[in-house]
């Protein structure tokens, strides 16, 4: 496949690395690459040239253009992920796919890292090292890890997709009777908590709470208001915790106590908060980027009336060339290591861009993904993601469901305003405004369809045929 992307000399309009005097122009200008250099170590980096930021607005903008720029460096590109916090980003698909496969050289530890870098750095949340299964290797992880993927097993797909409608309905009757909404803040969002709040045991009226602390925390205008959101979530899990501990349920939060690991209470409450933290941003993201792909695209529009694409077309196509998380899967070098053309110095920050990787020839089509191995959205290894069915469920039958209310709802604005939220690591609209019929107030109270099999009822969109695209 040829790509339409040309790397190499020409930065992207407008690219903060480029006009602040520019990176090198070339991978042996910035980073030592090969044998060592005379006098001197072949790790260090350059100092005087100025990274691309990926946490700029102009890289949310079109990502794409910066990991073209960024592709003349070979498997490995320097990047800065907040002021002054420096990475290293994998943007080669079979450089990813061997380090996040490969314990022996790479940790997930963050702890020593942190040692180097400001402790109130923007990136701490996401990267801080916590006891669970996220930053944890070996053993360690394993046992974390069984406890999340042992508990989700115990959740039947078909009692998760009826979660899912009643979460979808509950929020679809809220704005229903008004003919507009933002499907991001009123829906993509707001849909994921619900199902943790469910999943976990709490009673729904809490469901707002939840919304309401995890809102804060990712919105938080002043250090006031996050520490307060902060504190709003700690309670929240805290009161969880504290509520199955006094009457266990089938439910998450008591298959993670009684586990056979026998995890302590701390142990408990990280691996709930990583599980929440893990799926909530990931999950609306996948919600919102399909559904603008969908609402954005004619062959989409036509299969809310039966026509040839279907809600896991989409899915697919965010998954291979727009994921929710373009960039993440933290790993530390154990040691001074050349690394597909780059020396990696120990303890050094590196980054897998997930959509670099799986965009390394061109955007991935319907009709060439199916030839195209696996995408690295779920990431690989023994840190790929341990639930992606149950990801997959809730998306797909979340936008199934907000389809079948609103069959003829439509992009409030055109695609090209979107907007797209900076950060070093998410792929997330700011907002994604739409229109549609209001619907009426005997329709409130109802089910868009009978799920039974009878030829008078329109079908059941998850029976629909799979899309040619891997889904990992």
């Amino acid at each position: 496949m040829t790509s339409p992307y040309e790397p190499g000399a020409t930065p992207p309009p407008g690219c903060p690395a480029h006009a602040q005097g520019g990176v090198a122009t070339g991978p042996a200008d910035a980073l030592a690459q090969g044998a060592p250099a005379p006098g001197g170590h072949p790790l260090d980096q350059v100092e005087g040239h100025s990274l691309v930021r990926l946490y700029d607005p102009e890289f949310a903008t079109d990502p794409h253009r910066y990991y073209a720029y960024l592709r003349q460096y070979g498997a490995l590109a320097p990047v800065e992920i907040a002021t002054g916090v420096t990475a290293m980003l994998v943007i080669d698909y079979r450089a990813a796919l061997e380090l996040l496969n490969d314990e022996a050289t790479w940790s997930k530890d963050s702890r020593a890292w942190m040692e180097t870098v400001p402790p109130d750095t923007a990136v701490m949340p996401m990267l801080g090292w916590r006891p669970n299964a996220l930053f944890n290797d070996g053993e360690v992880h394993r046992r974390y890890r069984q406890v999340i993927t042992d508990s989700f097993r115990l959740v039947e797909p078909q009692e998760l997709r009826a979660r899912v409608r009643k979460a979808a309905d509950s929020l679809i009757q809220k704005f229903g009777a008004t003919g507009e909404v933002d499907l991001m803040s009123a829906y993509a969002q707001q849909l994921p908590l619900l199902m943790f709040n469910n999943l976990f045991g709490m009673p729904d009226e809490y469901g707002e709470a939840l919304i309401a602390a995890i809102g804060g925390l990712m919105d938080g205008a002043t250090p006031e208001e996050a520490a307060a959101a902060d504190a709003a979530f700690s309670a929240y899990i805290m009161e969880l915790v504290g509520r199955k501990k006094a009457q266990r349920g089938a439910d998450l939060t008591s298959w993670f106590l009684d586990h056979p690991n026998g995890l302590s209470d701390e142990e408990v409450i990280a691996q709930i908060v990583v599980t929440m933290a893990a799926g909530n941003e990931p999950l609306a993201n996948l919600i919102a980027n399909a559904l603008s792909r969908m609402l954005s695209d004619d062959r989409y529009y036509s299969t809310l009336s039966g026509g040839a694409l279907t809600v896991q077309d989409a899915i697919n196509q965010v998954l291979w060339n727009d994921p929710p998380m373009g960039q993440y899967s933290a790993h530390y070098a154990r040691r001074d290591v050349f690394f597909h053309g780059t020396w990696v110095r120990k303890g050094q920050l590196v980054l897998v861009s997930y959509a670099a990787a799986n965009t390394q020839f061109g955007e991935v089509s319907l009709d060439s993904a199916s030839g195209s191995g696996a995408h690295l959205t779920w990431a690989s290894g023994p840190h790929a993601c341990p639930v992606p069915r149950h990801a997959l469920v809730i998306a797909t039958t979340a936008i199934e469901r907000l389809t079948a209310w609103l069959s003829d709802i439509e992009l409030a604005v055109p695609v090209e305003e979107l907007s797209w939220r900076p950060g070093a690591f998410q792929r997330a609209l700011t907002a994604l405004p739409a229109r549609f019929t209001p619907i009426t107030p005997d329709q409130a109270g109802a089910t868009p369809w009978d799920n039974s099999s009878s030829p008078s009822t329109p079908p059941d969109p998850t029976s629909t045929r799979r899309p040619s695209a891997s889904v990992g």
